[in-house]
Parts: C-alpha cells; structure tokens; sequence
C-alpha cells in the first residue's frame, strides 16, 4: 500500500515534502522513500526529500511527548535532540516500566531518568490532594556513589525541573548535616543521596520513605567497587515494595546483575552501546615509557597548547598529589581530587577545573566517577588501570554526548598486560606514538603488530638538551642497558 502511495506521481515539490512526512513514520519508510525517488526521477526531488529526512532524524526532544514546563527548559539549556539513551529510556520510563540501563558514561544517562521522572511526579502532583501537596513527601529517590555525582545530578533536576515547581534536595556526608534535616522538614519531592548519609539521616527520623513511588539505582558497579553495595541493600529494605525502579551501571558484573535480578519487576533492558566498547569519537593513543620516565613524559606532552584540559589519571591518591604537586612545580595549574581530601577541597579543585582555573586536575578512578566537564579535551592515563572496563570508564570522560576527545595511556613494562587485556575487552588496537623522547627500550621489538599513530605525533624536542637526550636514550636502547 506504501507503494500505491508514492506511485501517484508528484506533481509539486511541496506535495512530495508533505507526503514524505506522512511516510517517514511508516514501518516502510526505507522502501517505500527508495520506490518514490525512482518514480518521481527529479534530482531536485529527492533533495528536497533528503532534505525532509534530516529533519525527521533531528526531531527534538517533543518527539517523545513532554510537557511544555520541561520542555521550555531543555530548550534553555540548549538540549535539541536526545542521546540514544534518552531516546529509549525516556518512552519506557514515561510507561512506568522498570529499566535495566547498561549505558557508558558520557551517553546522557542523568537526563534519561531525571527528564521523566520530573514529567510523573508533575502529572502525580495535578492529582494530589492540597494537604499531600502541602507536606511534600519524599516520592523519588536516586541513590548515587558519591558526593561530586549528587550534586551533578542535583544539578540536572534543578534545571530541567526549573518550570514544574517541584523540590529537590541533595544530601551527602563530610559536612553539616542541619541544612539537609532544615530543608527535609520543609519538605521535598525528589531526594538525591549518597548511601551513608542516608541510612543516617534515617536512622534520625528525618528521613522517610514510606511514600516513596520513583527508585533509581545509579552507578550500580561502582557502588560495589566502593564497598557501598551492603549499604544499597538496606536502603532497599527501607523503601516500598511497590515501586517503579530504575537501574543503571556502566557494567554487569555477576553481583550487579544479581542485584538488579532482585530489585527490579519485569525490566525492559536498554543497552546503547556494548559493555565494553569505548565511545567511538574519543581518538586513543599509547605510549610506551619506562615507570621512571613518567612524570618527564607527562610534561612534555603538556607543552603541547592545543591540551586545553587534562584529566589525569594515577591508581593511587599518594600518586595523584605526587603528579599533582610536579605539574605545579613547573609551573602548570593543576590540582589533585581523590577520598583523602575533604569534601571542600575536592569540590573546589573540581569547580576550579570547570571553570578553566586549572589546567590539569589529577584523580583517582572513585574521586573521577562523578566528574562530568564539558568539552574536556584529554584524558592521560599515567598509569593503566588492571581492569579494562576501568579504562573505559576513564576515556569515556572526554568525548562525551557525541563531543570529540583525545585518550593518551603511558604504558610501563609492567603495565603491557593490562593493555593486551584492554586490546581484547576493546576489540580494538590501540595505536603507538614512538616519536618521542622517552621511548622505552625493546617497545617497538615486542609489539610490532601494533599501529603506528602519526595523529599524535608530540611536539619535537627542541631544545639541544632534548636532542642530546634522545641520542643517549637511543645509545642505551642499543647497547642493551637501561634500567627500569
């Protein structure tokens, strides 16, 4: 029937543009768009139809049928079309469906669940009694690992929610808690949470859930990676059974999948992209360095001015202030963020990298997992991590929602295993730059199968100190006697 449809010639431009938009919801749309442009044989035509087809596949976000409030907002903050996350996520949620989300960070994950939630509690609040409305119990709670990822999140409410007059309240520990119990007696809709301020603030009495609708579970695994995951387990006691619960971790490993086995009714499971797959618009490169050669490196890359913003990784909070206080040294902005620091200052180094203060903010994998900074340039690996979904996690903090983005991994004799296990999980070769002055001995012998990568060619040594260096490197390399 699609056929007959278009096989009435198109005698206009514009009747054709207004069939093709009828068409482009049909299940044949492909067929039926082929079949049009042989009949009606006009190259004009079938741009003005392309034409039509760009404009269906960048529909904005009231394709998914929000309401104005949320929708005035996303167009203020200058959201014009959705990620694939949301794009799946928000019809399912908006059905009242429990979600299983198996997303990467950076894919828009916050949005995919705070956009509807705000929409039900909106429509829930039309039809609530003026007492109920007055008292404002706690009718949606997401639970999040850390206190940066809560007020990120927080954050998020607070802007798309900004039309609909619904309140938000984020509570984390490492400081006071009277504003947090001041503002739950006034009452709020939406509670963002760490665990343990939570289980605090409930065992207190200022915290009650027994009214509660909305439960998201975010960033499962790393909740079980932080030893947070028997804390997770008594908060689910404390809420109602009957709920809708969304669940969202970057990975499934078997106690995560375990867990949402036990949380969650009759799923529908939204997987944007692999487990394990890197986001595609990040570029990658390896380095091969001796463990001792390292912080040098590090510096020399950073000459390069076209790295606007490095998030810099280290397995160790003593490594990261190490890094952190070398960068300084030489006259590079920088700051560390990891769990020894207090709450303050993680929060103000984080804010200072935002802001462009800072060019270099150093961090351990826990301390980074809530960091989310637009338009970040690089991340560098000083060290890679033993866990390939680790990796990912770390590159995907650049590249994010569709930008672009540059991951750089220096790798140490030791750390070849952990790449060979990245390269698998990946299924993908990281490429090699070897033109540069800190090249470890036997790097090209032992891989040879591994690309070259001339996009990330460094800044060349230029000064004579430099180049003096690299003919001693490359002496030494011959000769058989360097030392790690």
């Amino acid at each position: 029937m699609h056929h007959l449809i278009l096989q009435d010639k198109c005698r206009t431009i514009r009747s054709f543009a207004a069939l093709f938009h009828i068409v482009a919801g049909l299940p044949a749309f492909k067929t039926t768009f082929a079949a049009g442009a042989r009949c009606c044989g006009r190259s004009i035509l079938v741009m003005y139809a392309l034409h039509g087809l760009k404009l269906y596949f960048t529909l904005s976000f009231e394709k998914l049928n929000l309401i104005k409030p949320i929708l005035h907002a996303l167009q203020a903050e200058g959201y014009t079309q959705p990620t694939p996350i949301q794009e799946q996520a928000i019809p399912i949620v908006l059905k009242r469906r429990d979600l299983l989300g198996c997303a990467q960070t950076g894919t828009g994950k916050t949005a995919a669940f705070a956009i509807p939630l705000l929409q039900m509690l909106y429509k829930d609040r039309e039809h609530e009694q003026e007492k109920e409305k007055r008292h404002r119990p706690i009718k949606a709670l997401i639970l999040t690992p850390t206190r940066e990822l809560a007020i990120q999140i927080g954050e998020s409410f607070a802007a798309y929610g900004k039309h609909t007059a619904l309140k938000h309240l984020v509570i984390f520990g490492g400081v006071s808690q009277l504003a947090q119990t001041q503002a739950l007696k006034s009452g709020v809709d939406i509670l963002v949470a760490t665990p343990g301020r939570l289980l605090d603030l409930i065992n207190q009495r200022f915290v009650h859930l027994d009214q509660l609708k909305y439960f998201v579970l975010d960033e499962a695994d790393r909740m079980l990676d932080m030893g947070f995951i028997n804390d997770v387990k008594k908060v689910i006691t404390k809420i109602p059974a009957q709920r809708q619960t969304l669940f969202f971790s970057a990975t499934m490993p078997p106690d995560i999948a375990k867990l949402a086995d036990a949380i969650l009714t009759d799923p529908v499971k939204v997987e944007v992209t692999p487990v394990s797959s890197t986001a595609e618009k990040v570029k990658q490169a390896v380095y091969f360095v001796e463990k001792g050669d390292k912080r040098a490196l590090l510096l020399h890359v950073l000459k390069d001015k076209s790295i606007t913003s490095a998030l810099v990784f280290t397995r160790t909070k003593h490594g990261a202030d190490k890094v952190a206080r070398v960068l300084t040294k030489e006259g590079i902005k920088a700051d560390a963020i990891h769990g020894e620091k207090s709450q303050n200052a993680r929060q103000r180094a984080l804010n200072n990298f935002k802001d462009g203060s800072i060019r270099v903010l150093v961090a351990t994998d826990i301390a980074a997992r809530g960091i989310d900074v637009e338009e970040l340039s690089h991340v560098i690996n000083f060290e890679l991590p033993n866990v390939p979904e680790t990796y990912v996690h770390r590159i995907g903090r650049t590249g994010r929602a569709g930008a672009s983005g540059v991951a750089l991994s220096f790798v140490d004799d030791e750390e070849k295993a952990y790449l060979k296990d990245i390269h698998k999980v990946t299924a993908q070769t990281i490429p090699v730059v070897t033109d540069h002055p800190y090249l470890m001995s036997g790097s090209r012998a032992e891989m040879p199968s591994t690309p070259a990568a001339p996009a990330f060619k460094p800044m060349p040594a230029s000064s004579e100190k430099g180049k003096q260096q690299q003919k001693k490197r490359k002496w030494e390399q011959n000769r058989g006697k360097r030392h790690q």
